[in-house]
């Protein structure tokens, strides 16, 4: 009793807020997290009963000639996907990195568009160009659209800004002093790319093939627009659950979903780790030299890139605008008419999709920066916690989004859980959430947390460690230098964990197609709906207009961001 009175009497007040911060991160996770999660394991072993039925699921999904071609087809679609944006990436990342190219910025930005459109605006605009009556096909450029090819090119686009990003960060790593060297040897072009380039930026490189593995191996909304009959994992567990209403089996599709999405994080665990390691105090940035042939190879690499991506979005543009392709190209804004899109839901569904990215967007910047705040700036105490609170919040990142909606639906649509091998159950006390916005909101966090979280904590270390150590010497209270100088410091960072949290709120169909609610409509899921029902040109209104908003809201926090920069230089 002596110890315990003694160790109650040095828990200052700071130490008990700080602890009642992190165990409360710990408990968010634990509850839209860890405890969903748990529910669909848990399924997946079950039958319809509630009754422990072992592999006996999983030995019924792999019999199944059907589902063993999903598997298949969801790996031929992710490895070409991944194969074509990454080997585009590496060039389009190479030339902004290593040649000189005019307009960097403007090819940048450009390849970055697909980021701030649901997925399903590509997939339209593949059928205005390449569909039956596509303006490519009236040209005599055809395709087999609907099912592989479709949906390949599709993820193709969709992968290729993540990856851009990956290795544009690898590239930037370069030590010069290995170029110099290879130039006063005579090396030759091809040369220096094969022995110093790739091998120094093979973890980005690795890396970015594992993200898009996983983003075209789970994504969700290209495959519900170009896949025909073509099926593949993530729209079999849609179809499992949404349309037979089979939870259990729909269940075992999310484990398998789970696996390479888990070796992609592992991956980019290791690859970082090593990354990090191979940067020293003594590398020299590298230093571009003109070189007219390559410089103009580069160029036309980034136009012709450039040019093929804003065909895309010119293309969905124009759909929007017309009445009845190819019968009447007049132009009209009744297709932007929200009050009359999807059987007159179309305004409630944008105004709730704009509610719920906001409150994501806030909700998810503040409990993100405080949480990496604790666990980072709290040295000594609550070590456990921390570990726990810190691996939880990576955790995320290995959670497809078709995972965390059906993980969602599984544990808050249950009343109650029945406590094995006794006839009493647990109360669910979150089943009210169900069918609101606020399910949606809590998926949103649960999905976008690692990003947002490793961009606080980035930001944090580059804070010095003595803002805390003086502000203990002078007994200023940890929460008044949290608010006076971190918050100031790491604003920028801030800023970008919100449009983060925003923008991909406003765009994901994946994480919230099983949350969908005719009380509760949202714009993403009700555009797969309305191209489902032939309605092709309100949908891509819909998805235009959440592209703009997108793209307003990240030049609104790039203006910002010029602006602070400006005025610290003024400083």
């Amino acid at each position: 009793m002596n110890k315990i009175r003694e160790r109650l009497q040095r828990v200052t007040k700071e130490d008990f807020v700080r602890g009642a911060a992190i165990y409360a991160v710990v408990v968010f996770l634990l509850v839209f997290l860890v405890c969903p999660l748990a529910t669909l394991f848990v399924k997946a072993f079950q039958d319809k009963d509630g009754l422990f039925v072992g592999l006996a699921q999983f030995r019924e999904y792999f019999t199944s000639r059907a589902m063993v071609y999903s598997i298949g087809n969801t790996f031929v679609v992710a490895i070409w996907s991944t194969v074509i944006s990454v080997a585009l990436a590496f060039f389009f990342a190479y030339a902004l990195s290593r040649k000189n190219v005019p307009c960097r910025s403007f090819f940048r930005y450009v390849g970055m568009i697909p980021i701030f459109a649901p997925t399903m605006l590509l997939g339209i605009a593949l059928i205005y160009l390449f569909g039956n009556q596509g303006i490519l096909t009236s040209l005599g450029i055809e395709i087999p659209l609907y099912g592989k090819a479709g949906i390949i090119i599709a993820e193709s686009i969709y992968c290729f800004p993540a990856a851009t990003t990956i290795l544009m960060v690898a590239f930037s790593a370069a030590d010069n002093r290995l170029y110099e060297a290879a130039e006063t040897m005579g090396t030759s072009a091809f040369r220096k790319m094969v022995t110093i380039t790739i091998p120094n930026v093979k973890y980005g490189l690795i890396n970015a093939i594992f993200v898009s593995f996983t983003y075209s191996f789970t994504d969700f909304g290209a495959p519900s627009v170009v896949g025909g009959n073509y099926n593949v994992l993530a729209t079999d567990v849609y179809k499992q659950v949404v349309g037979q209403q089979n939870f259990n089996m729909g269940a075992v599709v999310g484990m398998i979903l789970l696996f390479p999405a888990i070796l992609s994080f592992v991956v980019d665990w290791f690859t970082n780790k090593k990354q990090s390691a191979a940067i020293n105090s003594k590398s020299v940035p590298y230093q571009i030299k003109p070189h007219p042939a390559s410089d103009f190879a580069a160029t036309l690499f980034c136009i012709i890139v450039t040019l093929a991506m804003l065909l895309f979005f010119a293309v969905a543009l124009f759909a929007s605008l017309i009445k009845l392709w190819p019968y009447n190209l007049t132009f009209t804004l009744d297709n932007y008419n929200l009050a009359e899109a999807g059987s007159g839901s179309g305004l409630t569904a944008f105004r709730n999709s704009i509610l719920i990215s906001l409150i994501s967007a806030f909700l998810g910047t503040f409990i993100t920066f405080v949480g990496a705040y604790m666990i980072e700036k709290t040295q000594q105490k609550f070590v456990i916690s921390r570990k726990i609170a810190y691996f939880l919040s990576i955790t995320p990142l290995a959670i497809p989004g078709t995972v965390v909606g059906l993980s969602f639906i599984m544990f808050f649509n249950a009343s109650s859980f029945a406590i094995p091998f006794t006839e009493y159950a647990l109360v669910n006390p979150l089943h009210g959430i169900y069918g609101t916005i606020w399910i949606i909101v809590f998926a949103n966090l649960i999905h976008f947390f690692s990003v947002p979280f490793s961009t606080a904590t980035t930001a944090l270390k580059r804070l010095d460690k003595e803002f805390e150590t003086v502000s203990e010497s002078l007994s200023v209270p940890f929460y008044r230098t949290f608010r006076k100088v971190t918050v100031p410091l790491c604003f920028p960072a801030i800023c970008e964990m919100w449009v983060y949290f925003f923008v991909n709120s406003l765009v994901t169909v994946s994480a919230v197609v099983f949350l969908y609610s005719p009380t509760a409509p949202i714009t993403s899921v009700m555009i797969v709906s309305m191209q489902g029902a032939g309605q092709t040109a309100p949908a891509a209104a819909m998805c235009m207009l959440l592209l703009f908003i997108n793209l307003i809201v990240r030049l609104l926090y790039e203006g910002l961001r010029h602006y602070l920069e400006a005025r610290k230089k003024r400083q």
